[in-house]
């Protein structure tokens, strides 16, 4: 049970472990693109190509949606990035109950966006835990977890590509044991949640810390992606790292997009502008120059 591009290596992998998997189920295809049409998610697109059932109820609160997963016989459910949540009969139905695939170091980061909010708060680690899920938000016990460093250079799309296959193989552990490895209840002390994304905290502002403003870019990259106002045009500011520099917040110290912080200065990597690609910082200033001295933020246009 999963929707999107997370969910795919591990659909994948159980095919290609050899288990059986008995229905496939996902968000109904929605409408996107320029013309609106119905687009299928990830998880459907592969499925099919797999020959595998695909079901897409609404919700489980027609009963005949919930005999239809009870009729499955299904000795385990896994669950990862669906999108519904899940009544308890749902969850009871298989023999053995539903396992979830969460991206985070469960208890820290429950919720929506844990990726994002995890390199945006500057954690040094995160990874995927395993859990017997319960009506709860993640409240289930944890039966495995697999640790990743956030290194420097990490964004959202890269650590969302590395925890999948994370995800991938500790699931794949946990089938192979028969899912009877020892859960070991998390302490609820520190819990913290991951509150979705929302448009209005995505604009930089430039008078916190280097390392801060870094994080936030990185953070929300590439999607919904981080931006700034730049001689009067939003610009998505897609890779940055931290540098030295000083200056009034906002302020572009050199010709190559070194912006001055509340405390430090952070190098532009890699920009988008509204309509185009996005593009390394040498090839976006040669289309759109931004002199020494230019100032970054402000008004939205």
């Amino acid at each position: 049970m999963g929707t999107p591009d997370f969910s795919v290596p591990i659909l994948e992998g159980i095919v290609a472990a050899g288990h059986d998997v008995c229905a496939v189920y996902c968000q109904p295809p929605r409408p996107a693109g320029r013309g609106k049409k119905d687009r299928n998610s990830a998880v459907q697109i592969v499925a099919e190509r797999l020959g595998l059932e695909v079901r897409y109820p609404v919700n489980f609160k027609d009963e005949s949606d919930v005999a239809a997963f009870e009729a499955l016989g299904a000795d385990v459910g896994v669950v990862v990035a669906y999108g519904l949540i899940l009544p308890q009969v749902v969850l009871d139905a298989p023999s053995k109950g539903c396992l979830n695939i969460h991206a985070s170091l469960l208890p820290r980061w429950r919720g929506a966006a844990p990726i994002h909010r995890a390199i945006m708060a500057g954690d040094s680690q995160t990874g995927v835990c395993v859990m017997q899920m319960e009506a709860g938000l993640d409240t289930g016990p944890v039966i495995q977890t697999v640790r990743t460093d956030i290194l420097n250079g990490d964004t959202t799309g890269a650590l969302h590509d590395r925890l999948s296959l994370m995800g991938r193989d500790a699931i794949l552990d946990v089938l192979a044991d028969g899912v009877s490895g020892k859960a070991v209840s998390q302490a609820q002390d520190g819990v913290v949640y991951a509150a979705k994304i929302e448009k209005a905290e995505a604009e930089v502002d430039w008078s916190r810390p280097a390392s801060e403003v870094d994080q936030h870019i990185r953070g929300l990259s590439p999607f919904p992606g981080a931006w700034t106002m730049m001689d009067g045009q939003r610009v998505k500011l897609l890779l940055s790292t931290v540098s030295e520099g000083a200056g009034s917040a906002g302020g572009v110290l050199n010709d190559t997009l070194r912006v001055a912080c509340g405390d430090g200065a952070v190098d532009l990597v890699r920009l988008q502008r509204a309509g185009k690609g996005a593009m390394d910082v040498q090839a976006f200033l040669q289309g759109f120059p931004v002199a020494q001295g230019a100032r970054l933020g402000g008004p939205a246009q």
